[in-house]
């Protein structure tokens, strides 16, 4: 993809565009766990001609998402939003077949990842300063929609990271997390817990809007390489819980 392009930015402007009901749930927000991709919809980049590819399928004795990428990008998008203060906590399982060997989150050449799971954040105008607002309403005469405000990007980096936070080298708007690193859990099941309100207070030095979707991408078109990734289950939910557990096809998973 050029420089021209700004992946983050154009994957979640997409999204908020798409007008969708904000779920709210007693304690859980959302509990995926692929047995189908009903409640997700495919989000493919303008100029990019090779799209990654996603399907629910049984590995492991579990359903899972299974993620394919080589030259290609794209994405799926969950189809509702959630509010982050009800629902804060997410977690989820994946594990991936390898890194990308010129992969770089530094530059936009290099940044391509086998896996990446995005939290996106909408413009939130009863937040916003004078000089924000009036920018945000010059873009909504021109799309008709408000743009995102900004967005959290879970990736499994190609090299291993000593910083918590990466800025995104397309857009400000992101600031991408590297929760696993390099090769040394390559091929294992890797489980995430994150809490969604504290990993942007900290990112960004403030409060996230209050509504929020998710997207999966797997993204190789800079590097040109190739990655096989699988998500086992996202779960969005509202406390942390202690030792809650899930039984999958007689299978335990804590969380």
């Amino acid at each position: 993809m050029g420089a021209d392009v700004v992946k983050t930015v154009f994957l979640v402007l997409t999204l908020f565009c798409t007008v969708a009901p904000v779920i709210q749930a007693e304690e859980v927000f959302l509990d995926e766990q692929f047995t189908s991709l009903e409640r997700w919809e495919p989000f493919y980049f303008p100029k990019i001609e090779i799209h990654s590819s996603y399907s629910a399928i049984t590995l492991d004795g579990l359903p899972c998402l299974s993620v394919t990428s080589s030259n290609s990008a794209s994405a799926i998008l969950f189809k509702e939003r959630f509010n982050v203060y009800s629902f804060p906590n997410i977690a989820w399982r994946w594990k991936v077949s390898n890194v990308f060997q010129k992969g770089d989150s530094s530059r936009k050449d290099g940044d391509d990842y086998p896996v990446r799971l995005y939290v996106m954040f909408e413009y939130d105008p009863e937040r916003a300063s004078f000089g924000k607002k009036l920018k945000y309403e010059i873009a909504n005469l021109f799309y008709g929609k408000y743009p995102p405000h900004s967005s959290l990007n879970y990736i499994w980096a190609n090299k291993k990271q000593s910083a918590p936070f990466i800025p995104n080298p397309y857009s400000s708007l992101a600031m991408m997390i590297p929760v696993d690193s390099g090769q040394e859990q390559v091929g294992v099941w890797v489980e995430h817990r994150a809490d969604i309100v504290r990993d942007y207070r900290a990112a960004f030095g403030e409060d996230p809007p209050s509504i929020a979707s998710i997207a999966v991408m797997g993204d190789a078109d800079n590097t040109g390489e190739s990655a096989q990734a699988y998500i086992d289950y996202i779960r969005i939910y509202k406390e942390q819980e202690k030792e809650s557990q899930l039984d999958i096809d007689g299978k335990q998973k804590k969380i």
